[in-house]
Order: C-alpha cells, then structure tokens, then sequence
C-alpha cells in the first residue's frame, strides 16, 4: 500500500504564501531602512550643518574660587553666540556656571575666559553653543 503525496508540485501553482510573505517583508524592511536612512541624514544636516557656532575647551585650571578655561571657538562669519560652561565639585554639586559671548567678524577664537565658582571646581565642562 503506498500513501499518496498532499504537496502540491513544485512551480506548478505559482508562488506560496511564505514566498510572497518574504517578499513584503523584504520590501516593507527596504522602506523602513531607507526612512531611517534619510532621517539620520536630516538630523546630521541640521547638526553640523546648521551650527554657526561651535566650541571645545582645551585646558582648565582651577583654583579656589575660579576656574580659568581656554576655550577655542569656531563660528561663521559675523555669526554672535554664546557658550555654556560649568564647573563641578568633587561630589558632583555644580559649583559655577556661566554663559560667555562671542562675536565680531573672525571665525575662530582663543580665548580663556574665568568662571567664577562658589567653592573648589574639579571640572570645567562645555554645555553646549548657541547661536543669536
């Protein structure tokens, strides 16, 4: 007795359902990608691109009551801004913060600009640039 075979021959009935479920799949993650893709590339465009002023600090010192920071800032020409600096106690406690302002025609700057502090610093953080 032999039993006969329920699969259907192959290629004789088109694709099946796990083929043309593979298919979306396969488009809906082409899509996907190519959304997160441009997304990703919006926001670098408007991170770097759209940032007239930018800065790092270089070094610090601190002392008892300050903390002198040497800050070297890039912006575009004629852009005004300003940058945020903190500075932190050895527990952790924000001990000075300040906002310091650039501006003029030049488009990088060195400059070490004092923070005044309530007690010992240990750091001097760079917060963040903003533009006018």
């Amino acid at each position: 007795m032999s039993t006969a075979s329920t699969r259907l021959p192959e290629g004789r009935y088109g694709r099946s359902s796990d083929e043309r479920a593979d298919r979306r799949l396969k488009i809906a993650g082409a899509v996907l990608g190519a959304l997160l893709l441009a997304l990703v590339g919006y926001f670098a465009y408007y991170y770097v691109g759209q940032n007239k002023i930018s800065a790092e600090i270089i070094e610090f010192d601190a002392t008892k009551d300050a903390v002198k920071v040497h800050l070297e800032v890039r912006k575009d020409s004629g852009a005004t801004g300003y940058c945020t600096v903190r500075s932190q106690a050895e527990s952790g406690a924000e001990v000075g913060r300040a906002d310091f302002r650039f501006g003029g025609e030049v488009t990088r700057i060195d400059k070490v600009v004092t923070l005044r502090t309530t007690a010992q610093g240990t750091t001097a953080e760079l917060l963040g640039c903003h533009a006018d």
